[in-house]
């Protein structure tokens, strides 16, 4: 007797839609505006407030934590709108398939 067991896919991926990647593209571009909304504030905040010191490496230090600090929030910033063009292509990338895709009824 041969036994065979067919293999099925459990891992419970579910295939990408262009409503999917849309919506994800919406939720992205509102966290990435988020941020840069966040960037802005804080170097504003920053450049209101100079650094009172008489001490260069107090100055130093203090420059180089504020330009991390607005660094950290730009890179965050950048990531969420490379990721929302990636998703918005996708969608496109979907839909133009799905209209290629010959009518099997």
């Amino acid at each position: 007797m041969n036994n065979q067991t067919q293999q099925t896919d459990t891992s419970g991926e579910v295939p990408p839609t262009p409503l999917r990647c849309i919506t994800g593209a919406v939720m992205s571009g509102g966290l990435g505006y988020a941020l840069y909304s966040l960037m802005i504030a804080i170097a504003t905040t920053f450049a209101k407030k100079p650094i009172h010191s008489d001490n260069q490496l107090v100055i130093s230090l203090t420059s180089a934590v504020r330009t991390l600090v607005v660094g950290i929030v730009a890179l965050g910033t950048g990531i969420f709108a490379i990721v929302t063009i990636g998703l918005l292509a996708l969608a496109v990338q979907l839909l133009v398939q799905q209209l290629r895709k010959p009518k099997s009824n």
